[in-house]
């Protein structure tokens, strides 16, 4: 049998507010026949202290160099409002690099920023077959 690929994935988050992330991780880590690796930095390894002029200079470099070399951004629409300065940046980013952006509507959520409509190459719901499909379909 010939091996899976592996996904190169950034996953958009917010450090405060992480629970969305980890379960995305959760539900593609226990996915079948799936294959991938984070290029996101999680709470529990900040690379930076974003609170600082030099600590958000230093943030934006870092976010383009876990995006450019990922496959696609995975962007959780619901966190898009507490956070718009960072999720831009990483939208901005995913399309410097011309990275597909695959958006991510959390469980219930019926509206979507217009934002993640705009960019998004394609919404999905908070599913896992969902999430890896677009992945598998729209990964450079």
């Amino acid at each position: 049998m010939p091996s899976l690929k592996t996904y190169d994935l950034f996953i958009s988050h917010a450090w405060k507010y992480n629970e969305h992330y980890y379960k995305v991780i959760e539900m593609l880590s226990n996915a079948s026949l799936f294959n991938f690796r984070n290029y996101s930095v999680p709470k529990h390894d900040p690379l930076v202290n974003p609170n600082t002029d030099v600590g958000v200079k230093q943030l934006i470099n870092l976010l383009d160099k876990q995006i450019k070399p990922a496959n696609c951004v995975l962007i959780i629409a619901g966190m898009y409002v507490a956070h718009r300065y960072w999720l831009q940046t990483e939208i901005n980013l995913a399309q410097k690099y011309r990275k597909p952006i695959i958006g991510i509507k959390p469980w219930g959520q019926e509206r979507v920023p217009l934002e993640v409509q705009n960019s998004a190459s394609i919404l999905v719901g908070w599913n896992t077959d969902s999430i890896v499909k677009a992945i598998r379909q729209y990964s450079i």
